[in-house]
């Protein structure tokens, strides 16, 4: 059985006193986590959230990467600078940079074989929009966004963490029902089966408004593997009950 996989996702939040304080937070509560925890922090912030995790009980993760080794791309990161600063994650495609960064299935499958070139693990989302699911096309759209990245990436595709966030779920205080959220992990758990012969190492993790008081029913899907939580992530409390319920 794999373990399961809590991954916060600071979004644009932060600052050096509040990072250390909530770092040093989760840290002290955690003691030694049943699952695997990661924290994808802005850029900036890499090098202190290096030195503050040395210990290795909680990894750390970027909310972005280039799909370019090197080069004229002013603002971009690099996997290999990512390397530098021992992050392990790297989030990809994730709805914010579909919406407002234009981000196309190709960029973000892209940017998937970018990150597993250096080795480091990228977590693919995918998801709908409310107008999408109330056309009934939210399994067009999933699938269509995870063949992106399979087409690309072959049988590598068993080396990433898969993230279904259904964007009208996302800092909206709604949150898909845990049948609602197992339903699409099915579905994306069998896309994959069809692609891999390893698919049932792959994570999928559940990524919309996961808090303290949902997180209990939803990691205790079939095919919920851990999840990938937003503002909860940023009050200690919050995300160590999070942690908790998934162990």
């Amino acid at each position: 059985m794999k373990k399961k996989l809590i991954v916060g996702n600071w979004k644009m939040n932060g600052s050096l006193a509040a990072n250390q304080a909530l770092l040093q937070a989760l840290l002290a509560g955690m003691g030694q986590s049943a699952c695997g925890v990661a924290v994808c922090v802005p850029a900036p912030y890499w090098a202190q959230a290096q030195v503050l995790l040395a210990s290795g009980a909680i990894d750390l993760g970027a909310q972005d990467v280039s799909q370019h080794a090197v080069g004229a791309f002013t603002g971009e990161v690099s996997p290999a600078m990512l390397k530098e600063f021992g992050v392990r994650y790297a989030i990809v495609g994730h709805s914010e940079r579909r919406q407002y960064h234009g981000e196309t299935d190709a960029v973000v499958a892209l940017k998937t074989q970018s990150a597993l070139a250096a080795g480091i693990t990228p977590i693919v989302c995918v998801g709908e929009t409310l107008a999408e699911r109330e056309a009934g096309k939210t399994e067009e759209v999933v699938k269509r966004q995870l063949a992106a990245v399979v087409h690309t990436n072959g049988h590598c595709i068993s080396e990433i963490v898969l993230a279904y966030e259904p964007v009208w779920a996302i800092g909206t205080g709604l949150t898909a029902t845990p049948e609602q959220a197992q339903q699409v992990h099915a579905l994306l758990r069998a896309q994959l089966q069809a692609a891999t012969s390893h698919a049932d190492r792959i994570q999928i993790l559940y990524g919309g408004s996961m808090n303290a008081g949902n997180a209990a029913q939803l990691l205790a899907q079939t095919d919920i593997d851990g999840g990938l939580v937003g503002g909860a992530s940023l009050k200690a409390v919050d995300f160590l009950a999070i942690v908790s319920a998934a162990q």
